[in-house]
């Protein structure tokens, strides 16, 4: 199967440090990608990259054969449409009912009339399992709510390609499985791509296709999540059984 996504020997260094030291990854069409690895170690950095937020030093981030590395603003905001993104802590707008916060990526885009966009929003609230709430603010919401909502808000456009920074983070285990399950299945109902960064090791083995490690700015480690808990790579055993090094501890 085709990649729908091919970064290659991409390099970002922030404040004079490297933190992509020559990242190469490649994403199939369909296909869940969950990237590991440790705090500060450059996994939120490459998620930018991939949306255009931040440009390489070197390298390149090629989506649907395009080389989005080299478009200015303007050229890249019709590919930023094929790209949803979850971020940390949802994004919402408090101010706007969850409906308001579903219909403002539509209405800033101005292509679509009200009544297909009232169909679009009931549409996503049902995909994420939250019928009826469109008229609720954020701070009426619960943790787990304000994710799916957050969630319904990046895939009412319908993305080819969706990105997840921590998606669970800050969640109980229970709500944290009902999102891993609904990345899942959104993943298969809407035949998009799913790239997850977290550091949740039974997220990952429950949402990925493939695991890949992010060490020392390269992709150091890939494969099942079968495989990547038998690895016998120390690197990859410390990360996953959570070891630390005497440098590690916090004085």
């Amino acid at each position: 199967m085709d990649a729908i996504l091919e970064i290659r020997d991409l390099r970002k260094a922030l404040n004079g440090h490297p933190v992509l030291r020559g990242v190469n990854l490649s994403v199939r069409a369909g296909e869940n990608v969950v990237i590991i690895g440790r705090s500060g170690g450059g996994k939120s950095v490459l998620l930018r990259h991939i949306t255009g937020l931040m440009q390489p030093d070197a390298g390149a981030v090629i989506f649907g054969g395009v080389n989005l590395s080299a478009l200015g603003e303007e050229a890249l905001n019709p590919y930023r449409r094929d790209i949803g993104m979850l971020f940390q802590n949802g994004a919402l707008f408090d101010s706007l009912t969850v409906g308001e916060n579903l219909a403002f990526p539509l209405r800033e885009r101005g292509a679509l009339g009200a009544r297909e966009i009232a169909h679009r929003v009931r549409e996503a609230l049902d995909i994420v399992g939250l019928p009826g709430h469109h008229d609720q603010l954020p701070a009426e919401l619960s943790g787990g709510m304000k994710k799916r909502v957050a969630l319904a808000r990046a895939i009412i456009s319908r993305p080819a390609l969706m990105l997840y920074d921590e998606p669970t983070t800050g969640l109980d285990p229970i709500v944290a499985d009902s999102i891993n399950k609904l990345i899942v299945r959104l993943g298969a109902r809407l035949h998009m791509s799913n790239i997850v960064v977290t550091h949740d090791m039974v997220s990952a083995c429950h949402i990925a296709d493939r695991v890949c490690q992010l060490h020392e700015g390269k992709i150091y480690y890939t494969g099942t999540p079968a495989e990547i808990q038998t690895s016998a790579d120390p690197v990859v055993q410390k990360f996953v059984k959570g070891i630390s090094e005497p440098q590690d501890a916090i004085v």
